[in-house]
């Protein structure tokens, strides 16, 4: 008997499958054809698994076990730590409410909240990578000016969100919706800093808080943010 699966019209290519039935002692036979036609399959690389032969294929697997779909899965919903602060001008136009409303909506979790007068030394430390630049000394002046509010922000995916939210450094090239899109126009007064990375994340909190200052909590509205 034979059956013919046909993908498109027109001539085509055909290539001979079996399909398997077992003798007598248990081994697999193959009595029946099956014929393929895969003339409109050639737009696919030919190493793509779902063209490979089964041990091939299984080979394939083997290799990328390092990327199953569950492990990037997990890796995605990785809990992170962010610093945000409100700098002095966004403290001196009444925005801090504001950014901490947009935070919350986004469903991220405070942890960590203080009105502080940031002192030069910690400010140097904050901004050390940026020592060398010729801006650095009137940034300094600029973040010990006035109050500035510490906040940490906890998180799946926080510290990328975040800087999404706040938007680029220069306000004038950040896009509406953003906190340095809708709320600022200059580079040298954009309101807020969030932490560029993870790691940073978590130094940046240990700079600017105590230990005892973090508080952990769980929101009562957790189970609606997450499965």
């Amino acid at each position: 008997m034979e059956a013919i699966a046909v993908f498109g019209g027109g001539p085509s290519v055909s290539s001979s499958l079996h399909s398997a039935a077992t003798d007598r002692n248990g081994r697999l036979s193959y009595p029946h054809k099956l014929i393929l036609r895969t003339n409109h399959l050639a737009a696919f690389h030919p190493s793509l698994p779902f063209f490979c032969s089964p041990p091939l294929l299984h080979a394939k697997m083997r290799s990328k076990k390092n990327i199953f779909l569950p492990h990037l899965v997990a890796s995605m919903e990785e809990v992170q730590e962010t610093y945000i602060m409100v700098k002095p001008d966004g403290l001196q136009r009444g925005l801090v409410g504001e950014i901490i409303s947009r935070f919350e909506k986004k469903g991220f979790k405070l942890t960590g909240l203080k009105l502080f007068q940031c002192p030069k030394q910690l400010a140097e430390e904050h901004y050390k990578d940026l020592k060398a630049k010729p801006f650095f000394p009137k940034l300094i002046e600029y973040i010990t000016s006035g109050p500035v509010v510490c906040m940490a922000w906890e998180g799946v995916g926080v510290v990328a969100s975040a800087r999404k939210l706040i938007g680029v450094t220069n306000p004038l090239q950040a896009e509406p919706g953003t906190i340095r899109g809708d709320l600022a126009v200059q580079t040298g007064r954009n309101v807020v800093h969030g932490s560029d990375s993870p790691e940073n994340g978590k130094r940046e909190i240990a700079l600017w808080f105590t230990e005892d200052e973090i508080c952990q909590w769980t929101p009562a509205q957790a189970p609606w943010l997450r499965e």
